[in-house]
């Protein structure tokens, strides 16, 4: 009591069942007091002035709360007082946390837990949140608190208008983004992640691939230039092998081996995921391997294929299309699909062969590419006759029908 006969109102702090208490610096008549709802009755003279000054505090007391679980990993109700007195506390950044979530993924890429490509994903991710950051907000950082949901909309809007991207592409970046401020309540940075009811939704993708007919005309095309031969060469390889372009560049003569059925195999993991990737090799494929083992360039450098650089290939494949007569736009990826589907599903190959021959961690991820080709429908439903019509005809010999 002070000597008008005031009580002082502390405001009590209790996480976990343990207290702490700081003075409200406000005073009241006992009789005011209405312990039960921790406030002042309707009686008293200030009694709206002490209770929206309590209310305020209560409110005060959350944030700061919230926002020391921003930077530390336990927040104790003695923290919460003594930065109530005015010890600030500094709120992390985004670009601090993505480093941070960058050191983490990179020693998981060193003891190879991640690939580099993914990797390399998350540095790519990075730059565009930095120029998106620069465009929308006119600022190099941004508070974490301040990455909530309609962040990650403008993002992807962003990607999309003013980036050019695909959507499936933006999608991929906006899940790299969801995957930071995930990371983030992890390490009790955030409460929770405000990203997570953010859908990265992805389009369906017609994918290009070239049928039996495109791959005869373009195997048989002559080309006046080398270069240009090596391209299509290279190009076939993957079209008859499945390996994407980084992992057929890589490929060197110790990649071949004598597999399980006693034919040649290339056994090596793909520097995408780390997956085997063991494929056992078709005629094709092995006639370009004979062709080129004694060509300078793979003498000099150790490798099955002279692929020297991706910079030009896609724009050599728009030549090489060209002589051919093939009207469709011929990319590093056109051969992978041209793998699954022409000459793996088309041909009869299950879709868990597939998968193994392409190395893939989900069935899911093969299905994109196996889709179902209008002469695979053909062959199927042209079988299908066939046994209707032998059942058909079974039936009638037992009926004694003709």
């Amino acid at each position: 009591m002070n000597s008008k006969g005031l009580a002082p109102i502390w405001a009590r702090i209790t996480i976990d069942g343990r207290r702490a208490e700081c003075s409200t610096k406000k005073y009241i008549l006992p009789e005011h007091w209405d312990a039960e709802k921790g406030e002042a009755k309707t009686q008293c003279p200030d009694a709206k002035v002490i209770n929206d000054y309590l209310l305020n505090l209560k409110s005060e007391i959350n944030k700061r709360y919230n926002i020391l679980l921003t930077t530390m990993e336990y927040v104790s109700a003695e923290d919460v007082k003594e930065n109530l007195k005015g010890d600030k506390v500094k709120i992390k950044t985004f670009f601090e946390v993505y480093d941070e979530f960058k050191k983490f993924h990179e020693k998981r890429m060193e003891k190879k837990e991640l690939s580099p490509g993914r990797f390399k994903r998350l540095e790519i991710t990075y730059g565009k949140c930095e120029k998106f950051i620069s465009y929308q907000y006119r600022k190099t950082d941004l508070p974490l608190d301040q990455v909530q949901h309609p962040f990650i909309v403008q993002f992807h809007h962003y990607l999309v208008t003013e980036d050019n991207l695909g959507n499936n592409t933006a999608m991929k970046h906006a899940k790299d983004l969801k995957q930071v401020l995930e990371y983030a309540t992890t390490m009790r940075y955030l409460v929770a992640n405000p990203l997570r009811a953010f859908r990265c939704k992805t389009k369906k993708v017609k994918r290009t691939y070239l049928d039996q007919a495109e791959l005869d005309r373009l195997a048989s095309v002559q080309f006046s230039t080398e270069r240009l031969e090596q391209v299509r060469d290279c190009f076939l390889f993957s079209c008859y092998s499945g390996y994407a372009f980084s992992d057929a560049k890589a490929l060197t003569p110790e990649s071949i081996s004598i597999g399980i059925d006693g034919g040649k195999w290339i056994l090596r993991d793909r520097q995408k995921t780390d997956n085997a990737e063991n494929v056992p090799l078709l005629p094709q494929a092995l006639q370009i391997i004979e062709k080129y083992k004694d060509h300078p360039y793979c003498l000099s450098k150790n490798r099955l294929l002279p692929i020297k650089s991706n910079v030009h290939y896609n724009e050599y494949l728009k030549e090489v299309a060209d002589l051919a007569s093939i009207n469709k736009r011929l990319t590093t990826h056109v051969a992978r699909h041209t793998f699954a589907t022409t000459i793996c599903i088309t041909n009869g190959v299950p879709i868990e062969t597939v998968k193994e021959l392409l190395a893939h961690d989900d069935i899911r991820t093969t299905q994109i590419y196996a889709e179902a080709v209008p002469v695979k429908v053909s062959a199927d439903m042209k079988t299908l006759r066939k046994k209707i019509a032998g059942k058909g005809a079974r039936q009638n010999a037992k009926t004694g029908t003709k």
